[in-house]
């Protein structure tokens, strides 16, 4: 994505967005392409702020999921499990900031995060990064690294309220025998404490008739590039993912 298209945007510092970290939030994602999404972003300028960091506003990130031998965090996903966590080591390339994080979907919708700050991105994982998500997860699990996922971020920032718009691009996938790249795909996620569709970011998307989408970077990476893998549920998401990139 080219990052001149960000520079009409008002900036915010990280240390403004503190207000806003919203660590146990309603997720609602979206799914589009690049070039819709440009025609979106002008609908945003007067109400959004954009997150800014030695002044760039495109930033970068690397993820490896961690999982056990038979994939359960993925499967439970596949199979609906309403209440389910994820497991993964973030890095903010650009910031060079690295944190193990653990994500706890609820029954209720509700999505929890927890995380502590590691020096880098761990293969295997250290004692501390096994106490921590045995503590967290309250569960004794022996994992092992799944996948890894590359992407460009831009965050926004609603001016009035408490809520946050990630919009993530250039997504691409690696284990050590195969890449694949989401070409075109954009991954718009709303985060907020309470879902509140009136929102301009919400009005913007309908009115250029972008409708929600249950989208894991996580599921889709394993989805693809895992052949012998249970799939069925992505079936129709995979669909549109390629619809969209031709």
């Amino acid at each position: 994505m080219d990052a001149s298209s960000l520079s009409q945007f008002e900036p915010i510092a990280l240390k403004e967005m503190n207000s806003v970290s919203l660590l146990k939030r309603i997720d609602t994602k979206f799914l589009t392409t690049e070039t819709k999404l440009l025609e979106v972003l002008p609908y945003l300028q007067n109400d959004y702020r954009i997150l800014e960091i030695d002044e760039n506003r495109l930033m970068n990130y690397a993820t490896l999921y961690f999982d056990t031998d038979d994939l359960r965090s993925y499967m439970e996903h596949h199979n609906g499990k309403a209440k389910r966590q994820k497991i993964r080591i973030r890095k903010y390339i650009d910031s060079d900031l690295c944190f193990l994080e653990i994500k706890e979907k609820q029954n209720s919708g509700m999505t929890n995060k927890t995380r502590c700050t590691i020096a880098d991105l761990e293969t295997n994982l250290s004692t501390k990064s096994k106490e921590f998500i045995k503590k967290t997860t309250k569960k004794d699990l022996v994992l092992k690294p799944v996948l890894y996922n590359y992407f460009q971020r831009f965050t926004l920032v609603n001016t009035q309220r408490s809520e946050r718009v990630t919009i993530d691009s250039c997504l691409n996938y690696k284990t050590d025998d195969i890449t694949k790249a989401l070409q075109n795909i954009v991954v718009i996620e709303v985060k907020q404490e309470k879902q509140n569709v009136q929102t301009p970011i919400y009005k913007a998307l309908k009115a250029n008739k972008i409708r929600t989408s249950s989208f894991s970077k996580y599921c889709i990476g394993v989805a693809n590039l895992f052949k012998d893998t249970k799939a069925n549920r992505f079936k129709e998401l995979n669909l549109k993912i390629n619809q969209l990139t031709n």
